[in-house]
């Protein structure tokens, strides 16, 4: 994309809701209740079917919380999938809300059946696997978007937008952290700090950067335009012994050559979700913190520093006003990034279902590809620390 690219300023008007299906995400699914709140809040779905859960009794109590019809309340994915294809009013989409080792064959399952597919992040736990369901969405078709959800709050998007367009100059570095605090103590005997994520059979080859570093990755990628191609990593258990790192400090190069940072903790007293990034020019830097994410600070060389505020107007680019709803003053938050991912999705899914095309620009949602991409820098992550820390190609060539 380029800065001619960043000047679509609406979203085609919807002909209907489209109808969303979710397999996981049910009684205490956090994960689940982010996505259904997005798809709600951007008033394009209506949630309509479900495999909610591994255990039939949790799926059924699940999909009648969620107000959904018995006959589309399912115990397995793989009917869920066949019905629905069968179903004149079938779903348009799957919502994929489970653990990452589940992600590949449930999404394979939907795309054979010709639905398209919104996978959480990690797309998959091998970059095999990854690229297989690459070349199985090219096959099909079929709009396949994956949830990194924290790019679409509107000031990363003014951020990209104002980078793209050249106002801070060539890049010269790019910082990520994202702190958190939750892995300080012990492991809670009721298992309700998701034990999953610390086992290598569910998670892959890494937990804190599976979980948190993929945001991070993303978005730096997203935010300067560059592909990160190499990095090395040193990762780290700084809490509790849980068998996997819970920290990880990540030296990165861009595909311009600019170097970066992305360092990721979740044992960090303090932090919630601090997510935060910092992007450097040769004419001046751009900072957006997750846990402020109404302001963008930005800074000139030889000026005053501004702050942008979002909703206010004259402040925010053309191309950006159409992801904020509220006045400045009425907190937008994570709610509000999930309803803008979900509403690219959404106009996407209704483009390709009626043959209608769309500008090049107005949609920026992370596909198949980008998920793969992420994938592969766990991977990389991974390999580079079990060579002591040597510098890796995270592409996917």
């Amino acid at each position: 994309m380029n800065a001619e690219q960043c000047r679509i300023d609406t979203y085609s008007p919807p002909d209907r809701r489209l109808r969303l299906g979710f397999v996981g995400g049910g009684r205490g699914g956090q994960v689940g209740a982010w996505h259904a709140a997005g798809a709600r809040l951007s008033n394009r779905w209506d949630i309509v079917a479900g495999a909610l859960s591994t255990d039939p009794a949790k799926a059924r109590l699940s999909g009648r919380d969620w107000f959904l019809a018995e006959d589309r309340i399912y115990d397995d994915y793989h009917a869920m999938a066949e019905r629905e294809a069968a179903r004149p009013d079938s779903i348009d989409a799957v919502a994929i809300c489970t653990p990452n080792h589940s992600h590949y064959e449930i999404a394979c399952t939907f795309l054979q059946a010709g639905i398209n597919v919104i996978c959480d992040k990690p797309l998959t736990t091998s970059v095999e696997d990854a690229r297989a369901l690459v070349a199985l969405q090219k096959d099909t078709g079929l709009i396949f978007g994956v949830t990194y959800a924290f790019a679409f709050h509107a000031m990363v998007r003014q951020a990209r937008h104002m980078i793209l367009a050249g106002r801070i100059g060539r890049i010269r570095q790019v910082h990520v952290e994202y702190f958190q605090e939750w892995s300080c103590l012990e492991k809670k005997p009721d298992g309700g700090e998701v034990p999953w994520r610390q086992d290598p059979a569910k998670v892959g080859k890494a937990s804190a950067i599976s979980d948190i570093g993929t945001h991070a990755f993303h978005l730096a990628g997203y935010v300067t335009g560059e592909e990160i191609v190499a990095l090395k990593a040193d990762l780290h258990v700084c809490g509790p012994e849980r068998g996997l790192e819970d920290t990880a400090f990540i030296n990165v190069r861009l595909a311009g050559g600019a170097p970066g940072t992305l360092l990721v903790t979740q044992v960090a007293p303090g932090n919630y979700c601090a997510l935060r990034i910092r992007v450097y020019g040769d004419r001046g830097g751009i900072e957006w913190d997750q846990e402020k994410p109404e302001y963008l600070r930005v800074s000139y060389l030889g000026q005053p520093d501004e702050t942008i505020v979002r909703g206010k107007e004259g402040a925010m680019l053309p191309s950006i006003e159409k992801m904020s709803t509220l006045p400045s003053g009425h907190g937008e938050a994570l709610s509000n990034a999930w309803a803008n991912l979900y509403t690219e999705f959404a106009v996407a899914i209704e483009a390709r279902t009626v043959g209608r095309s769309l500008p090049e620009g107005m949609l920026e949602f992370p596909t198949a590809q980008d998920g793969a991409r992420g994938v592969r820098f766990i991977h990389a992550a991974a390999e580079s620390h079990e060579k002591g820390g040597a510098w890796t190609p995270c592409g996917l060539a």
